[in-house]
């Protein structure tokens, strides 16, 4: 009796079998039949069947790891793109019909957002310069309220934000986090100039090519609050230099 094997094909295309794992297990242990039974298999064969078992387990524990490695963006995502997949599936599951780059675009603005939020913390603690005090005082209040809108924005998309700053972004705060006293003043002047020339950029393209009407206005009102915000940390470069 021939056994059929199912194959599973994902939204992209790729086929792989379904449950491989039990059929490659099943044919070491000489239990999947074709019309010849696999005890006639010679050495040479079951010793590769044994070798691919092998590698399928080392690249499902491989793969296992990394998705657990996976960062707060890369979670969030993932799980944007499953709600996407079950929008065009019309499954019954939660689905988001907002465009791959727009949510991408949120989740981004999320991780960005709480990563000013936290920095700005962390200046309110060790700053030495007043000027640097008062401005991470500002951006607090500022990406405190930008967080919240955007937060109830991807609610009512149904568009998951991280919980944390991605991975990049909490490199950046560890970073500011060895610095002190003048030094630090410095790096995180630095930062806040680079980082939001970054995000200038960024909702300066959401504001023009976003599909989303609601994502594309949320990008344009935060706009002025992120030129107001480089202008003033370029300022403040100049002075401690």
């Amino acid at each position: 009796m021939i056994k059929i094997v199912p194959l599973v094909c994902d939204h992209k295309g790729t086929c792989f079998v379904k449950d491989a794992l039990p059929v490659l297990i099943s044919i070491v242990n000489g239990r999947f039949r074709s019309t010849r039974s696999i005890d006639h298999l010679n050495t040479k064969t079951m010793k590769k069947l044994s070798f691919i078992t092998m590698l399928f387990l080392a690249g499902w524990t491989i793969q296992s790891c990394n998705d657990g490695n996976q960062d707060s963006i890369g979670r969030a995502n993932e799980s944007n793109e499953t709600k996407m997949d079950s929008a065009d599936s019309g499954a019954m599951a939660p689905a988001s019909t907002v465009s791959e780059d727009d949510t991408r675009f949120s989740v981004n603005a999320a991780s960005g957002g709480l990563m000013e939020v936290q920095a700005a913390e962390l200046a309110s603690q060790k700053a030495l310069n007043p000027k640097v005090k008062e401005f991470a005082a500002t951006l607090v209040k500022d990406h405190m309220q930008t967080n919240e809108e955007l937060k109830a924005l991807a609610v009512s998309k149904n568009i998951t934000l991280p919980a944390t700053p991605g991975e990049e972004h909490q490199k950046n705060l560890d970073k500011l986090a060895e610095k002190s006293g003048k030094e630090f003043d410095k790096e995180y002047i630095e930062h806040m100039v680079s980082d939001h020339k970054e995000d200038i950029d960024a909702f300066e393209k959401a504001s023009n090519e976003c599909k989303d009407p609601e994502i594309k206005a949320f990008a344009a009102k935060t706009l002025p609050v992120l030129r107001s915000h480089l202008q003033t940390a370029e300022s403040i470069s100049k002075s401690i230099k």
